[in-house]
């Protein structure tokens, strides 16, 4: 798969870029993953509940981030500089197909094959991470370490994942992570790394296209 650097980026102007992507991919454009950091913004997916964003959504702009409401599963989560995000763009059919059903893809079976390209680069680095019992993500402990939420739009993904390099977690104290509200959040600055996003995407991009194209899914 393509992969492209986008570095510290307003969420607005990466969300036209994923549009844009979809629909070349959608025309039998080449896959491609969209790595990227953001500046502070919240965005609520389609679970959004008022109890998840704290003190509410103007508390959340009188801080300084900004906030989206955003077509992708899953509840409010934080992007923020420091936090490694990846958007693959993908055929999802041609990677997961079900069968019967050519034009469908198995997005359960992508989700956790996202989980586990996460798990396998983290390790690499020596953190011990894994997937917790009726949650999405990737998780130290009862800690989230790296959050995935996706769409599918005419058999092509959207959205994807957020990594905590060395992010400013007090971000996620205003709200409800993920809506869980028994969930900490961690990031691999806690783990004793020292470590950018710019210099985790090219390896994580790396397992994120072999667990894709590999039909990687739960170990």
């Amino acid at each position: 798969m393509q992969v492209s650097w986008l570095g510290l980026q307003p969420y607005e102007a990466v969300w036209e870029v994923q549009l844009t992507a979809a629909s070349e991919v959608a025309n039998g454009g080449e896959e491609t993953l969209l790595a990227v950091e953001h500046y502070p913004v919240f965005t609520l997916g389609r679970g959004t509940q008022p109890e998840h964003l704290g003190q509410g959504r103007e508390q959340l702009l009188a801080a300084g981030a900004s906030v989206f409401d955003v077509d992708r599963g899953g509840s409010v989560t934080f992007h923020g500089p420091g936090q490694l995000v990846v958007y693959p763009i993908v055929r999802l059919a041609q990677h997961f197909p079900v069968p019967g059903h050519p034009s469908h893809g198995d997005v359960v079976a992508y989700v956790r094959a996202l989980e586990g390209a996460i798990i396998d680069y983290v390790a690499t680095l020596g953190v011990s991470a894994g997937r917790r019992a009726g949650y999405t993500g990737v998780w130290v402990g009862t800690s989230k370490l790296a959050a995935i939420g996706v769409k599918l739009s005419s058999g092509v993904t959207m959205h994807g994942l957020a990594l905590n390099v060395h992010t400013d977690l007090s971000w996620f104290s205003r709200v409800v992570p993920c809506g869980i509200p028994d969930a900490g959040v961690v990031s691999l600055e806690d783990m004793g790394l020292t470590l950018t996003p710019r210099a985790c995407y090219a390896a994580l991009c790396e397992s994120i296209d072999a667990s894709i194209s590999r039909k990687i899914a739960v170990k």
